[in-house]
């Protein structure tokens, strides 16, 4: 479609503006010269018709000082040096000649009294150059606006291709929108084509993970399903007190198994159907956390404390948090996961604290609370759970914030919104 790269079409556009400029500049300095000259010769012209039959001599010359005109016998009287002189008074332009003797100047006046243009018509005259200058201005930039305009026009239209595809919920089709071979070979025509294979590759992996997760989901869960209906009908048959105490184990296992699938199923989806800006209930999934987790503190002499002294009772049943609830819950539950299994028997109490806009969990790692400890940021994923580095991505899609501070003495989880 275009012959020549952008970077050639720029500089053509941009020399061919200034040609055309310099070109209408010329012809109006041209024009501005013939104008001058044909009216001082329309004025000397219609000076002499004035005076006809007896026609006046603008240019005399002068041997003699004392045969000046009046106004110029003073400043004669100097010697000045060779050269041409104005008097604007007396509307008078004197030329110093050498004379004949060589002690001695000449003098040549012209008079150009009615025909040099009065004061009034030159304002008049400086508004029309002004207006012409002004004009020839509007006409370079108007120029150089539409040649500009014509040679970034590829630029533009890939841009208002691109800007019109909804990068947020891409289609299969989207790629086929740039449609990269109406530009070219050029460096717009690479750009175009790279961008069109990129949005093919993206929108094929959309495609597949949309794929996946939807088979994923279906075939990791129906084993779950399975195992736990198996579990039920083993519940409802006598067992023994150690057979009670396996299907209690396999259950929790079951049910770890299916929090660790949907938390990897969340994290995978690129879309959720809106469920990012869901408002949801805080205190009905910590308490379910605390309730699926409270089996880790079996045989552990160790107090779970529920803090809520900063906000109001009413408040509670008021949905506080935007986001995706089961990313929360799933976030809220490997922190309170965390904290019942690294602590130990006796190291009590495990505080969780919940604030307008913020969880915090705390439980101690060592029975010297009051001793000097130096406080640390931890790492998110090394030492208190592999889970942490998934709830920091959970937080990052949701728009919430981690921290996980670590001393001597103390581990707190903080999860703000």
């Amino acid at each position: 479609m275009y012959r020549h790269s952008l970077r050639k079409r720029v500089a053509i556009a941009f020399a061919t503006c200034v040609a055309v400029l310099s070109v209408a500049w010329g012809f109006a300095f041209f024009g501005a010269i013939r104008l001058s000259e044909d009216r001082v010769l329309a004025n000397q012209l219609q000076l002499a018709a004035e005076s006809y039959p007896s026609l006046t001599m603008n240019l005399r010359g002068y041997d003699e000082v004392g045969s000046l005109p009046e106004s110029l016998r003073e400043w004669a009287q100097t010697n000045p040096d060779e050269g041409l002189y104005e008097f604007s008074t007396e509307e008078l332009h004197v030329a110093v000649v050498p004379a004949a003797n060589e002690q001695r100047h000449a003098f040549v006046v012209f008079d150009v009294a009615g025909i040099e243009a009065s004061s009034s018509e030159d304002w008049w005259w400086l508004l029309v150059i002004t207006g012409v200058i002004g004009a020839l201005g509007a006409l370079g930039f108007g120029l150089g606006v539409v040649v500009m305009r014509r040679a970034i026009a590829p630029v533009a239209q890939l841009a208002k291709v691109v800007a019109d595809i909804d990068l947020e919920h891409l289609s299969a089709e989207d790629h086929k929108r740039i449609d990269s071979s109406r530009f070219g070979d050029d460096e717009v025509g690479v750009l175009a084509g790279a961008i069109e294979k990129t949005l093919e590759r993206i929108s094929a992996f959309v495609a597949r993970e949309r794929y996946f997760t939807d088979s994923a989901s279906h075939e990791l869960r129906t084993p779950i399903t399975v195992i736990t209906g198996a579990l039920e009908l083993l519940e409802q048959s006598d067992l023994s007190a150690a057979d009670v105490k396996v299907v209690d184990r396999v259950r929790r296992a079951t049910l770890d198994m299916k929090t660790t699938i949907e938390m990897f199923l969340c994290l995978a989806r690129e879309t959720d159907d809106g469920l990012y800006d869901e408002k949801f209930l805080v205190m009905p999934l910590v308490s379910r956390a605390i309730d699926q987790q409270r089996y880790l503190l079996n045989g552990k002499c160790v107090d779970v404390e529920i803090d809520f002294t900063d906000v109001e009772i009413n408040d509670l049943a008021k949905p506080r948090v935007y986001g995706h609830p089961q990313a929360f819950s799933i976030a809220v539950n490997n922190l309170v996961q965390n904290a019942f299994e690294h602590t130990l028997d006796g190291q009590g109490p495990i505080t969780i604290h919940i604030k307008e806009h913020e969880l915090l969990i705390t439980n101690q790692t060592s029975s010297d609370v009051d001793g000097p400890h130096t406080p640390t940021e931890a790492s998110s994923s090394h030492g208190y759970g592999l889970g942490l580095g998934i709830v920091q991505r959970l937080c990052e899609r949701n728009g919430w914030s981690f921290s996980l501070h670590v001393d001597e003495a103390r581990v707190a989880a903080r999860l703000s919104w």
